[in-house]
């Protein structure tokens, strides 16, 4: 993606299901837990670098000792400097008791984080704050065992004062400014009330039922109680992935399914799938159960996670990358009049690539029935002519290259602008003048900022007749609210475009009417039930919103021309056909919170507001 995008967060959970002497034995190590914890959290770091956090709760603890430890770091490097802290009290403790760690026993009782529950998160701040406080997980201390509660989470809530009403509660403002505090909370208040019906043995079922039946938002989380059970939980309509795997030593759970199949070295069907609505959940005991918490609702699955955020590494997101770069070189060939010879196709590094190579092969099946036709019906073809046609190729060169190593350190706007045009590179030569046109997907435009003042800026120099963009992703036209950080109306050149449409057509009235239909709708507390903002819209094509961005993209020193081609709606769900959450492109929101999001974006948007629609 060009435009720089917050992801969805990480999550990794584990829990050993024998005694820690046992994997010393069999793996040559007590920190077998550990290690894998790190792996999964290391694996699932395109996930999150804003900050990190672990947390551990060792079971069957003399009273009186620690049971649970945390640790978070906020910052880009906070998950290696997690672990370089744990290898630190390693070091210092193998010092102090030579052949300590030949004891799982006596490490248990002296590391803080060999343990036998374990949960690791990586976050992207999708709420803008990045401190140490706001990093997951979040902790719930008492002094009764089975009253402490450690959860962290990949979501968003769209009702957390809500939530905070309910509990009358006004707890300090880092708790309010979270949606997992609001989550940890509500989860936590049914906890206790369990604890006083049957101390003994938590219902956990019952607790998960009771709770979530509160949160409207796209979640999985997971929580680890002081007294050893613990859970990880999907939302109904299966908004965030998660995916698990359980044999007779562990089970795992992660929001990835490649990082469990390379940390555990298992196979594809052997990582399960959490449905949606469903909990596992693993007893103090051991005891492990998959329950329905929540009656599954359609399954509204991200499909941005298969377009960008997932790691091109899983089978099945590697696949549908490629059908949706496939699925475009129809509008690809037809924009060119069918005309290869002086086209060039490359892409925008670097989560575009996968997407690329789709393309490509859906222009080359192009040519190879072209040449098939061509050889059919000219019987008298000269072995010259036919080794011509047969050597003709879909020209392809890696056009653009990402400079990691310069930074935009001048803060002045026009400084600013000239030294973000250099955070690419190209390649020179590659070009005919005057005479070549560039085609370059992207998997997506959110905001074009990116295009507009470096890409085309920069391809420009190359000298093409014509600059084709394509997007992997339909037009982005409303606002995420279930953990991507796409919240501002004003943000998405689809937005931007239609607006300028209707400036154009002298029709800002129609704005007026939208604004007062969400004010009219938020005064009766009926926001959440209809999303206004579609009429927008409405009056217009994608293909004449696609040209208003193409025009809003070429910058008035570019003279290539540029054109503009996103992924059709049905395109996108042929290509990812279980996951048809597509509410950013349609705004058809898969829980009234959404609804009420976009309204509240465009209601700021047109009051001059800055800040987000939740």
């Amino acid at each position: 993606m060009s435009d720089a995008l917050k992801h969805e967060c990480g999550l990794a959970y584990i829990r050993l299901l024998k005694p820690l002497p046992y994997y010393l034995l069999k793996y040559g190590t007590a920190f077998y837990g550990l290690n894998k914890l790190y792996l999964l959290m290391e694996k699932q770091h395109n996930r999150g670098q804003d900050g990190a956090g672990i947390a551990t709760v060792k079971l069957n603890i003399e009273p009186g000792h620690q049971f649970m430890h945390r640790l978070r770091i906020s910052g880009p490097q906070g998950l290696a400097q997690i672990f370089q802290t744990i290898n630190d009290e390693v070091k210092e403790m193998e010092t102090s008791y030579p052949g300590i760690l030949q004891h799982p026993g006596l490490m248990k009782g002296y590391m803080k984080f060999i343990g036998e529950v374990m949960l690791g998160h990586l976050r992207y701040g999708t709420q803008g704050r990045n401190n140490v406080e706001f990093c997951h997980p979040f902790q719930k201390p008492h002094i009764n065992p089975t009253r402490n509660l450690i959860m962290a989470g990949n979501f968003n809530l769209v009702n957390t004062d809500e939530l905070f009403d309910m509990l009358d509660q006004h707890p300090n403002s880092t708790l309010r400014q979270s949606d997992l505090g609001a989550m940890i909370e509500t989860i936590h208040y049914y906890l206790c009330q369990a604890d006083d019906v049957n101390p003994a043995k938590l219902n956990i079922e019952g607790i998960l039922k009771q709770a979530t039946s509160h949160f409207d938002g796209g979640f999985v989380f997971s929580g680890l109680i002081g007294n050893g059970d613990s859970f990880v939980m999907r939302d109904a309509n299966g908004i965030r992935p998660c995916y698990y795997y359980q044999d007779d030593e562990i089970v795992v759970a992660a929001s990835e399914r490649a990082a469990i199949m390379t940390a555990f070295n298992v196979t594809q069907p052997q990582v399960k799938k959490l449905e949606p609505g469903h909990a596992l959940i693993v007893s103090a005991a051991g005891e492990f159960s998959n329950v329905e918490i929540l009656a599954p609702r359609e399954v509204t699955a991200c499909s941005f996670e298969r377009i960008y955020f997932s790691r091109g590494s899983d089978p099945d997101i590697y696949r549908e990358r490629m059908e949706l770069g496939r699925n475009l070189a129809g509008t690809v060939l037809k924009a060119l009049d069918n005309h290869l010879k002086h086209t060039i196709v490359s892409f925008i590094p670097n989560t575009a690539e996968i997407a690329f190579y789709g393309l490509i092969k859906g222009l080359e099946d192009y040519l190879k029935e072209i040449k098939l036709q061509r050889i059919l019906s000219n019987k008298n073809m000269t072995e010259q002519e036919m080794r011509e046609l047969i050597g003709r190729r879909v020209r392809i060169e890696k056009i653009a290259i990402k400079d990691v190593k310069l930074r935009t350190f001048i803060t002045e706007d026009s400084s600013r602008n000239e030294m973000v045009q250099h955070v690419y590179d190209i390649t020179y030569g590659t070009v005919e003048r005057d005479v070549d046109t560039l085609v370059v997907i992207d998997d997506s435009i959110v905001r074009g900022t990116t295009l507009r003042e470096s890409i085309i800026k920069m391809l420009n120099r190359l000298g093409p007749k014509r600059i084709i963009v394509v997007s992997s992703a339909p037009q982005i036209r409303y606002p995420d609210c279930y953990g991507i950080d796409m919240s501002r109306m004003g943000d998405f050149i689809a937005f931007q475009a239609a607006v300028g449409l209707l400036e154009d057509m002298g029709k800002e009235q129609v704005l007026k009417d939208i604004y007062q239909q969400c004010k009219e709708a938020e005064a009766n507390g009926k926001l959440h039930e209809k999303n206004f903002v579609k009429g927008v819209y409405h009056p217009f094509t994608v293909e004449e919103i696609s040209k208003k961005i193409a025009q809003m993209l070429r910058h008035e020193d570019v003279a290539a021309e540029v054109d503009v081609i996103y992924q059709s709606i049905e395109g996108l769900h042929n290509a990812c056909p279980h996951n048809k959450g597509d509410w950013y492109f349609t705004g058809n929101y898969p829980t009234p919170g959404g609804n009420k999001v976009a309204n509240r974006a465009f209601m700021k948007y047109m009051e001059k507001q800055d800040g987000r629609g939740y």
